[in-house]
């Protein structure tokens, strides 16, 4: 693992269409070899797109493996460049962080698993101290490089599934910034079946949950790439009107709802490589048995 981060280091040093470049070309060799992930993420593209033909499927995976390496070299240059150069690399429309928006009261930033999700948290870690729940790494090295990278520049409190949810809502209170990652499949505990291309996924109701608990708006951010290795384009969107409501399970098909809106815009850029739909109801058979 310290030859891999010395070798982002050393590469992190190098213009952005050159390390674009290289971190494509590893993603293409990844989609040959790494035969399970292609795997699931072909059978997710097959359940939620399936208007497309196999071939554009495919084009599509191939380029989420593409899009996911890249990002995973590029996120060197998040965790060592500098300020300077991540400002000159990260376009945030529809202008500045809004800063004064999501500090004046409760804030969820609302993040999907697309796979420049780290620029997005740069963005604002920049200009605003935030908090937000992470998966606490096995080697420890890669874990306190990774912790150290995201708080470089303002104090950010990480906590992990462990802690529980009475340290972000401690947070929210404070008004500090949630970073919240919604649409992973961590089981039925907590969670509701609701369509997701439409297709059952067990689905977090803790955006809506936390929202009428702390009274937080829930205002989306997503980071994608900009065409031809220019950087990357960061957009905070409106604030959720009117959300939660009363039925939690109604929020979390109208989040699911916007984040398939998202991904539809920049398909190859969401994490097709995630079990989606690991978790099935009334205990149907598994969607990602390979056919014999």
């Amino acid at each position: 693992m310290k030859l891999l981060l010395g070798l982002m280091w050393l590469l992190h040093w190098l213009p952005l269409p050159l390390l674009g470049r290289v971190g494509k070309l590893t993603g293409s060799l990844l989609f040959l070899t790494l035969r399970s992930r292609r795997h699931i993420a072909l059978t997710n593209l097959r359940l939620c797109m399936p208007e497309l033909s196999e071939a554009e499927r495919v084009a599509i995976a191939r380029g989420h493996f593409q899009a996911y390496s890249r990002s995973v070299w590029e996120r060197g240059i998040l965790w060592w460049g500098s300020e300077a150069r991540l400002r000159r690399l990260i376009r945030v429309e529809p202008g500045p962080v809004p800063v004064e928006e999501m500090t004046a009261q409760p804030t969820i930033l609302l993040c999907p698993h697309f796979v420049c999700l780290d620029v997005a948290g740069a963005s604002i870690a920049m200009v605003a101290s935030a908090s937000s729940m992470y998966v606490q790494q096995k080697n420890t090295t890669f874990d306190k490089v990774l912790r150290a990278g995201r708080a470089r520049f303002k104090p950010v409190k990480l906590f992990t599934r462990q802690d529980g949810i009475k340290p972000i809502l401690r947070a929210l209170r404070d008004k500090l910034p949630y970073f919240m990652l919604p649409d992973m499949d961590f089981g039925e505990k907590d969670a509701e079946f609701v369509p997701f291309f439409g297709i059952e996924a067990a689905t977090l109701t803790a955006t809506a949950r936390i929202a009428a608990t702390t009274g937080a708006q829930v205002m989306p951010v997503i980071a994608t790439f900009l065409p031809d290795y220019q950087g990357y384009r960061v957009k905070f969107y409106p604030v959720w009107d009117n959300y939660p409501g009363p039925d939690m399970v109604a929020a979390t098909r109208r989040m699911n709802a916007f984040i398939e809106e998202r991904v539809r815009e920049a398909p190859a850029e969401y994490f097709w490589t995630h079990k989606r739909f690991k978790t099935r109801p009334n205990g149907e058979p598994s969607l990602y048995q390979r056919s014999k």
